[in-house]
């Protein structure tokens, strides 16, 4: 099931999904790194189960760490933090 191309899209679009479903960029980078993947799978450029697993793995920590520096908070953007109730007289 790993040779084919299809699996690892169609597992691509499950974990997009999932990432709108879930805060946080989280499993974004994870399916950025099956559609590449699958796309080097469709393309023919693998040659075995273990090297797509090295592939995946690879792919998807460097799509997450260039989504981590994207979607962070700005220096001096931190969360606001509220104190006082807006029903507090």
């Amino acid at each position: 099931m790993v040779s084919l191309w299809w699996v690892w899209m169609a597992f691509a679009v499950a974990l997009a999904i999932v990432e709108v479903l879930s805060p946080g960029f989280i499993f974004l980078g994870f399916a950025i790194g099956a559609a590449v993947t699958g796309a080097l799978v469709g393309l023919g450029m693998v040659p075995s189960g273990a090297v797509l697993a090295v592939i995946f793995a690879v792919v998807s920590v460097v799509a997450w760490l260039v989504l981590r520096q994207i979607f962070r908070p700005k220096d001096g953007d931190q969360v606001k933090i509220i104190d006082k109730d807006i029903n507090e007289g």
